[in-house]
């Protein structure tokens, strides 16, 4: 795969304009400045290789998104609960995609546990997930393997994480139903895999 320089970035803008044209869609622009209404909310991994509109092909105005490393939900990060509050309060949007991805550097980082710096604050949740479900990840030999079950393991950690937020908790006291759906993209095949919340007892 060839590294493209930071000035093709605008030669693409320009040719991806000139096809939407080239379709005979000139109300295109005019639209996405009337307004949003995503469908959903997704919170995925910053790894370059994950791009949401790439992997679910969909148009600008589909999908809200917030993107930080290995998708965390962190309790302390206005940032994305502020994004979180957005969506629900004001964009009605009733389905948040929890993104991970198979061969994520943050869970492989947070499972060797090496001091990387600060990043290792983020990692935390990740750290104490791993943590968790020790004995399971110890039985799984394969190293591949046994990161991509933390990967799930994180993505239905911070399907949890959303529920104990104040934006979730007001929205059910409301009676407003946020639907979660946990999912991991794989990037060896290019599908992307529905993970079961475990239901709780």
């Amino acid at each position: 795969m060839c590294k493209l320089k930071v000035s093709d970035f605008l030669e693409h803008n320009r040719n991806w304009v000139g096809r939407i044209l080239l379709d005979q869609k000139p109300d295109y622009f005019n639209q996405l400045c009337e307004g949003q209404q995503p469908s959903a909310l997704l919170l995925g991994c910053s790894d370059s290789r994950v791009s949401p509109s790439k992997v679910f092909g969909v148009e600008l105005g589909d999908l809200f998104i917030h993107r930080n490393i290995a998708n965390v939900v962190n309790p302390t990060d206005l940032n994305f609960l502020s994004v979180l509050q957005y969506a629900v309060e004001v964009l009605k949007i009733r389905d948040i995609i929890i993104y991970g991805h198979y061969g994520c550097g943050g869970i492989r980082a947070a499972y060797e546990n090496k001091g990387l710096g600060l990043i290792d604050n983020w990692l935390a949740p990740i750290k104490v997930v791993a943590n968790q479900h020790q004995k399971e990840l110890d039985l799984i030999q394969d190293e591949n393997r046994r990161l991509d079950r933390l990967v799930e393991l994180n993505v239905l950690a911070q399907v949890e994480n959303i529920k104990q937020t104040s934006i979730y908790r007001a929205a059910a006291h409301a009676g407003i139903s946020l639907r979660l759906h946990p999912w991991v993209f794989d990037m060896h095949t290019g599908l992307v895999k529905e993970l079961q919340i475990p239901i709780q007892t």
